[in-house]
């Protein structure tokens, strides 16, 4: 257990306290600026969600500078991503502030990639996140932070950012889904023969 994947593993930790952050109504206040309210409760979830987000690229920053790069780490780092984006993102349909199809299209792309990797580690391989799922990743940080902050501070100026990435979020979850589908269609088809 190294220190890459100590900061893995506290990334899983802090899935919970984000859910209990944003569905316990603590009512502990709000914060008002141009006419749009925020929660304390929204604006602490999405600081703690942003700090788990951050060790993403901490931790394969630290594991690749040691050379601690481990096949524990390649397959948990993905699966502590999944589980912080899907829990939050069942949040944020239970508030109401995205359709549930966009979270069963990307809960469902993380099943199906989670899945290939067990089929390609039964075959002693490791499938690594590609660049597209890294962007996917990022574009859904993105967008999840400014759903959580129900837009804001784009709702001051009346622009709907939080909408476009929910598309966005969609597109490169599609995009990254079918790219490792694609690069491991052999293992597949293999696999499936």
């Amino acid at each position: 257990m190294n220190l890459a994947n100590r900061i893995t593993l506290a990334r899983i930790l802090l899935v919970p306290v984000v859910c209990v952050i944003l569905l316990v109504p603590f009512h502990v206040g709000s914060v008002t600026f141009h006419g749009q309210t925020t929660t304390l409760n929204e604006v602490l979830a999405a600081l703690v969600f942003i700090a788990a987000a951050a060790t993403d690229a901490l931790d394969g920053r630290i594991a690749r500078k040691r050379k601690m790069i481990t096949n524990f780490g390649k397959f948990l780092d993905p699966l502590a991503d999944k589980l912080l984006v899907s829990a939050v993102l069942i949040i944020l349909v239970q508030m109401q502030r995205m359709p549930a199809w966009v979270a069963i299209v990307i809960v469902s792309r993380e099943f199906a990639v989670t899945g290939l990797r067990l089929i390609a580690a039964g075959d002693g391989v490791v499938v690594a996140a590609s660049q597209w799922g890294k962007w996917k990743t990022t574009a859904q940080m993105v967008g999840i932070v400014l759903l959580m902050l129900n837009n804001f501070p784009f709702s001051v100026i009346n622009v709907p950012i939080a909408q476009v990435m929910i598309y966005v979020m969609v597109v490169m979850t599609v995009v990254s889904a079918i790219d490792y589908f694609l690069k491991n269609r052999e293992m597949i088809l293999s696999r499936a023969s």
